[in-house]
């Protein structure tokens, strides 16, 4: 298969994606809200230099930091408790203010300690945020390669945020000041919480693990205990933060690189960084190529050996150009895991304990962060920066080796496949569902064999079971006239379980014919439990009671 038919799938899916109106909004309010505060993260390190120094720098860090750690993991206590749309918006709105009074502050000319309260605010606000959008993303896609297509967008933003946001910044700052950064931030935080405004989706389904929890505290901690009985989540969570850990020590050591060991002057910097950006940008088409195979496992694990390799290199190297290259491949490497890890989550967590474990992957995220970065200086100190370079890339790649069998099995949901979930894949109305609950679906399947003439069910008969067709043709008679035939990959008996009332069609084979029978209640319960097939469904169902209409019939 050539590339331009590998990337017809994906295509098709990022076409549909932006025909969501929601996740549209997502995505934009995501690119205005992302910019704005990477320009506000550069600008707050100025200002923490200005008023304190290299301590000060190190003040204000913590500051973001501390409050985005304890935040997060109770992030999924809260979604439990709240519409998601409503703590979007609150969150969202405290943030905004919570700049724009920091930008007051520094147009005044207050202590730098006052300015900090309001960075902490915003923190906690915006380390919510992020993970509570991402929770809402299965809700709100129609098929999952609309939600892999969003996934992979939203990391490419963040992509663009390394690019644009300081930039954003450098120019403001020349010509302005700390406080109209602040401001503009702010603004575009008021611009992102517009677009969320309308955003509407399903109630996230409560999980028996921990909806008899009481307390914040208490059903965060029940669900850490949740999302940590699942082998899968764990090690999805794991892997990401020890990618965060080394993610953190970068932004130390791409410093170090830049003045020690290349030799470079400050401006250097900010373009080894902008390599990243790159980077991450082009990882985009990487994970676009391979949407199809959905291999997120697989993936994951690539992201890690892109993670880690240049690092690797990186040590023995003394050239800028390839210092560049190798740290674009870095950028690469953070767009393939982000996408990767939080699909993962999104597939085998379900209901409220997806907004735990991705409340809980955004903790382990600014934690490896801290973590790595308060761990760079002393590699460096005790062993240079050449070898610190190769003990904090060498790692990943060697996790990577390690669990690449567990990572494998991922692909697969954990168990051997069903040889009948990519046909449930490739139906509209199971298309929606994730994979993990398609493959149990699929193991529910009863298989039937029946020889040409066999009448499957008849017009007026009682609807029991809904039909896939596996193999062979049938024809579909409406008050004994013909008005279709139906082969591999349709199905049909849809209408009558649905709208509950008797079979609208008779359904004869054409030939051999193998079917797969799903009975009435598991077909109801799926349905019903997932937003995008109760849509998908009656969307068939109203389209082929028009067309029956034509038959003097009200459907099939």
């Amino acid at each position: 298969m050539d590339l331009l038919s590998r990337l017809r799938t994906p295509a098709r899916a990022i076409r549909a994606a932006a025909g969501n109106a929601d996740l549209r909004r997502v995505q934009a309010a995501r690119l205005i809200s992302v910019t704005g505060r990477w320009a506000y993260t550069v600008t707050l390190a100025v200002f923490a230099y200005r008023s304190g120094g290299a301590a000060g720098v190190a003040v204000a860090g913590i500051v973001r930091l501390g409050p985005a750690t304890l935040i997060a993991p109770f992030t999924g206590a809260l979604a439990a408790r709240f519409r998601v749309e409503r703590l979007l918006l609150a969150g969202g709105a405290a943030r905004t203010l919570a700049l724009a009074a920091a930008a007051a502050l520094v147009f005044e000319g207050r202590p730098a300690w006052a300015v900090y309260l309001c960075v902490a605010v915003e923190s906690a606000c915006s380390t919510a945020l992020r993970p509570l959008q991402n929770s809402l993303l299965p809700s709100l896609a129609r098929t999952p390669e609309e939600l892999t297509s969003t996934t992979l967008a939203l990391s490419v933003i963040e992509s663009f945020g390394v690019l644009f946001g300081p930039l954003l910044a450098a120019i403001l700052l020349e010509g302005a000041s700390i406080g109209v950064v602040f401001a503009a931030a702010s603004a575009s935080y008021l611009v992102s919480l517009i677009l969320l405004a309308p955003i509407r989706a399903e109630p996230i389904e409560r999980t028996e693990l921990v909806v008899d929890s009481e307390g914040l505290m208490e059903s965060a901690l029940a669900g850490i205990r949740a999302v940590g009985g699942s082998r899968e989540s764990t090690t999805v969570i794991l892997l990401y933060g020890a990618q965060n850990f080394v993610a953190g020590a970068l932004n130390v050591l791409l410093v170090v690189t830049a003045l020690r060991l290349l030799g470079l002057g400050q401006s250097s910097v900010g373009a080894l960084t902008a390599a990243i950006g790159v980077g991450g940008v082009l990882g985009g088409g990487l994970v676009l190529a391979r949407v199809r195979k959905a291999r997120y496992g697989s993936d994951l694990a690539l992201g890690l050996f892109l993670w880690g390799v240049p690092l690797v290199l990186l040590a023995v190297s003394s050239s800028e150009t390839v210092a560049f290259l190798l740290l674009a491949v870095v950028g690469v490497g953070v767009t393939v895991v982000d996408v990767s890890a939080v699909t993962l989550l999104q597939r085998v967590a379900q209901g409220e304990l997806l907004a735990h474990a991705l409340g809980l992957l955004q903790a382990i995220f600014v934690a490896g962060v801290a973590l790595g970065t308060l761990a760079a200086p002393l590699l460096v100190s005790a062993f240079g920066i050449r070898t610190a370079l190769l003990l904090t890339g060498l790692p990943l790649p060697l996790l990577a080796a390690a669990l690449w069998r567990r990572l494998r099995r991922f692909d697969h949901g954990g168990t051997p496949a069903s040889p009948w979930a990519e046909l449930l894949a490739a139906t509209t109305i199971f298309a929606p569902l994730t994979q993990a609950a398609r493959e149990s679906l699929a193991r529910s399947l009863r298989e039937q064999e029946l020889p040409v003439g066999t009448t499957v069910f008849a017009q007026g008969d009682p609807g029991d079971d809904f039909y896939l067709i596996a193999e062979g043709e049938v024809d579909v008679d409406i008050d004994g006239k013909p008005v279709r035939r139906l082969g591999p990959g349709d199905y049909f008996g849809e209408i009558a379980l649905l709208r509950d009332v008797a079979r609208t069609a008779t359904i004869r084979t054409a030939g051999h014919v193998r079917l797969l029978a799903l009975d009435r209640d598991s077909f109801l319960a799926t349905v019903a439990s997932n937003r995008g097939s109760a849509d998908a469904a009656d969307a068939v169902v109203g389209a082929r009671v028009g067309f029956a209409g034509a038959f003097a019939s009200p459907g099939r």
